[in-house]
């Protein structure tokens, strides 16, 4: 069947209205605004005439083969002809991959094919006659003209970083060094060997007053001595001058790691960021797995904490692969590099403990930009390899820096700044020189308050390319029209469409109109299509395929969805603006209402809140949820009675700068304003008994579950907290600094965040539900949790153990007793 998904767009309360057999569409009664609804096609294949299928817990929550094996990776294929994508294999662990035509059936790669098109992230040589990749980490070109694929590496060792240099060899890093090689003949010669020591003395000094002597008293000793520096010496004369030998290694000294290395594309000179050697962890940072292979007690490695952490500082370097000669940047040229930002914060915390603090200009510890979960990302050069700039941001978190690399003055230049009093964002940073530029980039920035996109002439000003209160993802350069492609949520915070403007600036142009979420594409290779990965709240993503000329529509492209999963009628949510009594921007919810749902039933309606996890995650959107589970059972309380509420509380993704940093040093305080607000709205406008509302969510979500019971009681009658925090000094540093920063600089922020504090305001039913091997939120937060309610004489909670279980689930069964206690707890304290 084809459902209408209802997308209401109001600034002011708004009242539910709708004939009892239909599903309800909120009012369009609204203040200062005109009224505005997008309604969306969803198909979801059922048949409304039919009954509904059976729905159970059991069946949502077991092995989700049932629901869809949806295609993911797609990418095109050289010729534009069709697509290739990964789908997992039923009832496997294992994703093959398929060779989708565009006008016929897919058919999956044979296994003895695979390296003949695993160039999704292939790089070409200068005029694109060349395509070079890896596969289970060898090498591989691609003749583009003859079609023949070569081989370069047939072993162990994993190659990466691959890149055509200006004289047409092909480089590539293994481990720490670095290596070109001729696509045709083949020959390899190694162009620089990265080593974390000092340079190693031919002869070294004396170490001590014995050894002294021993050298100015003994001339076989003294012989020796010269012996080796005359070899050591003719070896090092011998590299510098013979072409045919590798070249001297260069040492970075002891005690040093490589965070990152980036080979220019001249293949002259490196970039080098190096760190101190840092462990992730410390030998007390262990979690025990009570159900190992052995039948023994597993200690299991896991992550410091916040509260344990230390800054970090990256040095960076500039290798010349023709002298030899190394030179270090210093970050004294970039604005704010020594400022105390964080004086305020720790003036408060010290005026709390009676203590007066002065504020002091100090170097800050700067890095890479940490995030990118692939350091060399945050090191980009000019096709010519003449120019480069780096990404870099302070470890405070309070700034983010675009530099260029002044070579013959060994010095960085600062191009942009990004200051933020909350913190710099973790996404929304991408940045690369403009194609066929070598002293101009593009990048993407928060700056105004949305992630929007400016290019920028090195040392001049920047240009913006888009604005407006959206913000812009997946930013992608096409090189052969010049164009820069990016989804954005311009028309609605919950529909994401495929744009492009010109790098020139520009009008901005929508290619397309699905009203629901464009996840990925791809410009094809000939530029004439675009592949899309597309989905909307009844159908997971699957592949499309559109022509960018005139005004054509998508074309489907896979089909994974099960029959079995079309044939049950799924509710269909409204998305909500309700309106904020704290901001002026509303808070969106999705609102899933019961089949027969009748507004003006005497009887109120139960109701459960869904609070999303990740606190920076969008949830309330047109397109498939990432709770696939919940999506469904939010139909399952539909059809036992429930009005079902998901809202996107401050500090979630999709709705800009000031909405994700409302929490900074306060959370879950804004988060649980907003689910009073929803709570408030729903029983004025859905017909909704406030005294009869639960809550649930996991992670984040477990975490404001406590915060909503514990500080605002009354609010849930119940609430159930899965894998929740409790304490956020305990958990990790990369997300938690960001917006309560260090322990030990501001205690009154985790004091004021972490539910530990509040355990005494619970005075509803409460459920907690902890896996036991989660090395996200550690199981200790659940421990020290309820030791504190038994210390506070709580009786109405209860704690669920799920021993085999990550932070994720992965077994059906334990998703199953999960929501079948989810569902109980609902069902005694709602009903």
């Amino acid at each position: 069947m084809t459902t209408k998904f209802t997308v209401s767009l109001l600034a002011a309360l708004v009242a539910a209205s709708c004939a009892a057999t239909t599903a309800p569409m909120a009012n369009q009664a609204q203040q200062n605004v005109t009224p505005q609804v997008l309604e969306l096609n969803v198909a979801s294949g059922a048949n409304t005439q039919a009954e509904s299928s059976e729905l159970t817990i059991k069946q949502i929550m077991a092995d989700q083969d049932w629901v869809a094996r949806s295609p993911a990776n797609a990418y095109w294929m050289l010729d534009g002809s069709g697509v290739l994508y990964q789908q997992k294999r039923a009832g496997s662990v294992i994703n093959d991959w398929y060779h989708q035509p565009l006008d016929k059936d897919a058919h999956q790669v044979p296994l003895e094919r695979m390296h003949h098109y695993a160039y999704s992230d292939g790089v070409y040589n200068a005029n694109r006659e060349m395509l070079a990749y890896t596969f289970e980490g060898n090498v591989f070109v691609r003749d583009m003209t003859k079609g023949d694929v070569k081989q370069l590496t047939r072993d162990e060792a994993r190659q990466s970083q691959l890149m055509f240099l200006a004289d047409g060899q092909l480089a590539y890093r293994q481990g720490n060094d670095f290596f070109k090689v001729d696509p045709v003949t083949g020959i390899t010669q190694q162009i620089a060997s990265l080593a974390n020591a000092d340079k190693p003395d031919a002869v070294a000094a004396p170490k001590d007053f014995i050894a002294k002597e021993q050298v100015d008293l003994i001339e076989f000793v003294q012989k020796e001595r010269r012996d080796r520096q005359e070899r050591a010496d003719y070896q090092e004369q011998l590299q510098a001058e013979n072409p045919t030998l590798a070249p001297q290694s260069f040492y970075l000294g002891k005690n040093t790691q490589v965070v990152a290395a980036s080979l220019s594309p001249a293949g002259d000179k490196m970039l080098v960021a190096i760190s101190e050697p840092a462990s992730w962890r410390d030998d007390g940072d262990i979690m025990p797995n009570y159900v190992a292979e052995d039948g023994r007690v597993k200690a299991e490695s896991v992550r410091r904490r916040v509260a344990d952490a230390k800054p970090v500082s990256h040095r960076l370097m500039m290798l010349d692969l023709t002298t030899g000669q190394q030179s270090e940047f210093t970050y004294n040229t970039l604005p704010g590099w020594n400022e105390d930002v964080l004086a305020e914060v720790k003036a408060e915390n010290h005026e709390a403990q009676g203590k007066t603090y002065e504020a002091k200009e100090a170097p800050r510890a700067i890095t890479l930009m940490q995030d990118w979960g692939w350091q060399e990302g945050a090191i980009r050069w000019s096709d010519n390899g003449e120019n480069a700039v780096v990404m870099l941001e302070a470890w405070d978190n309070k700034d983010r820096w675009i530099a260029s690399v002044d070579f013959a003055g060994k010095q960085l230049v600062n191009e942009h700044r990004l200051h933020d009093e909350a913190w710099i964002n973790y996404t929304h940073n991408e940045f690369d020189f403009v194609p066929n530029s070598a002293d101009r980039i593009w990048f993407q920035s928060e700056e105004d308050g949305y992630a929007h996109l400016y290019t920028k002439q090195l040392g001049g000003e920047k240009q913006q390319l888009t604005a407006g209160k959206f913000v812009t993802e997946n930013p992608t350069v096409d090189a052969q029209t010049g164009h820069l492609y990016f989804t954005a949520n311009e028309d609605h915070p919950g529909i994401y469409e495929l744009y492009r403007v010109s790098l020139a600036g520009g009008e901005v142009e929508q290619l397309t109109d699905l009203d629901g979420i464009v996840a990925s594409f791809e410009v094809s290779p000939q530029g004439d299509k675009v592949l899309l990965e597309y989905s909307n709240a009844l159908q997971p993503n699957e592949v499309y395929v559109q022509d960018l000329s005139g005004t054509a529509t998508a074309q489907r492209l896979t089909h994974t969805v099960t029959e079995q999963w079309q044939a049950i009628d799924w509710t269909v949510p409204e998305i909500v603006p309700v309106p904020s009594s704290h901001v002026d921007e509303p808070i969106y919810t999705r609102v899933y209402y019961p089949e027969d749902y009748d507004p003006q039933r005497a009887e109120k309606y139960p109701a459960v809140v869904f609070i999303h996890g990740a606190g920076y995650l969008q949830n309330a959107h047109a397109g498939w949820s990432g709770y696939q589970r919940e999506f469904m059972f939010h139909t399952f309380l539909n059809r036992q009675g429930y009005v079902v509420l998901d809202l996107d509380y401050r500090g979630s993704k999709g709705y800009g700068r000031d909405w994700r940093t409302a929490i900074y040093r306060q959370m879950g305080t804004p988060e649980v304003e907003d689910l009073v607000d929803v709570v408030k709205w729903a029983g004025e406008n859905t017909n909704v008994d406030t005294e009869r509302m639960g809550t649930y969510g996991g992670s984040y979500g477990g975490f404001l579950t406590f915060m909503a019971l514990f500080n605002e009681p009354g609010l849930f009658k119940a609430g159930a907290a899965l894998r929740p925090v409790s304490d956020w000094a305990h958990y990790n540093t990369g997300y938690t600094s960001n917006i309560l920063n260090l322990p030990d600089d501001d205690p009154i922020a985790y004091r004021r965040s972490s539910p530990i504090y509040f355990t005494e305001g619970l005075e509803d039913a409460l459920l907690i539900n902890s896996p036991m091997v989660d090395d996200n939120v550690f199981f200790q937060d659940s421990v020290r949790l309820v030791q504190r309610l038994i210390e506070h004489e709580k009786e109405d909670f209860e704690t669920a153990i799920f021993p085999v279980e990550p932070h994720g689930f992965r077994q059906p069964s334990s998703w199953l007793d999960e929501y079948r206690r989810i569902f109980e707890l609902f069902e005694e304290n709602l009903k």
